[in-house]
Parts: C-alpha cells; sequence; structure tokens
C-alpha cells in the first residue's frame, strides 16, 4: 500500500509547473524562465492620477505561453518614474510553440500621482502627461518628448540628421537652410581608429554624402542623397527648391561619395 500511494504522489507532482515537448517517456520537460515583452505600445492612467494601464506584446503559442504578467515600480525621482514589466514563459524554447505574439495588459499603482513626470516603462519606452488625450499618456519619440521645433537651428539640424540613415558619429560639414528647405553636406570617417594621428592616410580616410530636405509635421525629412553639384538634379525631383540654397552647391568629390543603386538593381547596398 505503502508503495502504491508514493506512485501516485510522484505523478502528481511531475504534473505541475511544467510543460513538456514531444510525447512518451522520452518527453522532456521545458523551463519557464523570466522575460520582458518585445515591445510596450501604450498607456493609459485612471482619473485617481496612479493607477496605469500598460499596453503590451507578449508571447503565444497553442499552448500556455505566459504567467505572472505584472508591472512593478522600480525607482522615483522628481522628473521621472520608472516601471518594469515582466512575466514568465517557455517561449525561450521553440519546441513550446510559443513563437507568436499577441496583446495583453499589466496594471500598477504608483506610490503617487505622475503629475509632470516622465513615465520610462523597460528603460527604454517613454510615456508622459503632456499634450496627451486622457486617459491615455503620450508616446515620446527619439527625439524625446518634446522635439526640437523644426527650423535652422543646431537641434533641428541635429533631428534631421538622424532621419538621414546616415552612418553613427557622421559631423556636418555645411548647412544651407531657409526654414522649409535645408541641405546638409555630412561626412564620417572610414578605416581604423587612430587617435591623434593624421599622417596616415587611412587615418584621414572619409567618405561624405550630401542630403535634402523639406519641412514636415515632424520635422525635417529627407526626399534627395545627391553628390551633384547646382539645382538641376534637386529641382528635377522637387520644382519648388529654392536656387538660392543650390545654386552655389559645388559637386562633390566622386571618390569618397558612396553610391546608391535603385533598389530593384543586384548590386544595390543598403545605406
Amino acid at each position: 500500500m505503502t508503495a502504491v500511494l508514493c506512485a501516485v504522489a510522484a505523478l502528481l507532482l511531475g504534473g505541475c509547473g511544467t510543460q513538456k515537448a514531444g510525447r512518451g517517456a522520452s518527453a522532456t520537460p521545458l523551463p519557464w524562465t523570466v522575460g520582458q515583452p518585445s515591445q510596450v505600445t501604450g498607456a493609459r492612467l485612471a482619473g485617481d492620477h496612479r493607477t496605469l494601464s500598460l499596453a503590451t506584446r507578449v508571447p503565444s503559442g497553442p499552448r500556455p505561453c505566459v504567467r505572472g504578467l505584472k508591472a512593478a515600480v522600480t525607482d522615483t525621482v522628481p522628473e521621472h518614474v520608472w516601471v518594469q514589466i515582466t512575466f514568465e514563459s517557455p517561449s525561450g524554447d521553440r519546441r513550446s510553440g510559443c513563437t507568436g505574439e499577441k496583446p495583453a495588459t499589466a496594471r500598477v499603482r504608483l506610490p503617487h500621482p505622475l503629475g509632470g513626470r516622465t513615465l520610462i516603462v523597460d528603460n527604454s519606452t517613454v510615456f508622459t502627461a503632456d499634450g496627451a488625450k486622457p486617459p491615455a499618456l503620450r508616446l515620446c519619440g527619439r527625439l524625446g518628448c518634446h522635439p526640437p521645433a523644426t527650423g535652422c537651428t543646431t537641434a533641428s539640424y541635429e533631428q534631421a540628421q538622424m532621419d538621414a540613415d546616415v552612418p553613427l558619429h557622421s559631423y556636418r560639414s555645411a548647412e544651407h537652410c531657409d526654414g522649409k528647405w535645408l541641405v546638409l553636406d555630412l561626412s564620417w570617417r572610414t578605416g581604423p581608429a587612430c587617435g591623434d594621428d593624421s599622417e596616415s592616410s587611412a587615418c584621414s580616410s572619409r567618405l561624405g554624402d550630401r542630403v535634402f530636405f523639406r519641412a514636415g509635421r515632424s520635422g525635417w525629412q529627407p526626399f534627395l542623397h545627391s553628390a551633384a553639384g547646382g539645382c538641376r538634379e534637386v529641382r528635377r525631383r522637387e520644382p519648388d527648391f529654392p536656387a538660392a540654397l543650390c545654386a552655389s552647391l559645388a559637386p562633390l568629390p566622386s571618390a569618397p561619395h558612396p553610391s546608391h543603386p535603385p533598389a530593384a538593381s543586384p548590386s544595390a547596398t543598403a545605406w
């Protein structure tokens, strides 16, 4: 009798808290590990200004893929509140079948009303109540919650450079701007990291590009990369582009200028 009871207890305990891959006696349990959502898509603040509902994406599949979804406040300062969302899932092992995603909502109550502080979720997604339509919070972009106004300013040029899809650490060598149209000449180092050594030609190797922008509702929008001088090529693309900004443009040297073949060309490269 004792042996029978022990066998029954072992069967009951063995089926708790695991998933098994495959079938039969050789099936192995899949580990449930702690993870974070792939993205946080929205945030809503209740009328008490403390209760947050966070819309997110979690693993999904034919069997249970998520348990213990929760949000927790990890830190607060006068300017910011940090919240972290976690859950447990076997999705790290593809045998679990948890290869899809589905929406889910995590809720948390702040220790104090959000007020004018920004909400930072999982250290990367930022929301603000400033300029939002309650109860939703406004999702901030790459330029922060209060991006610079489009214009002929350094902050606005930095926004344009970011959206021009040029390599990191590029720098501006010239700007031509009238508030509605903009031309940036950009260049970037290539070759080894040489420190202060300027004698080697490898250390002074550079590439460059010229990008034309028009002002849009969300900032400067690039519409042409061109090494050509003058106005012919840019006005062929955009007839309203002002001659005052392009007439004096000298052609960029052909050697250090990257080529952007049409996307359909077999030799096309990403830039």
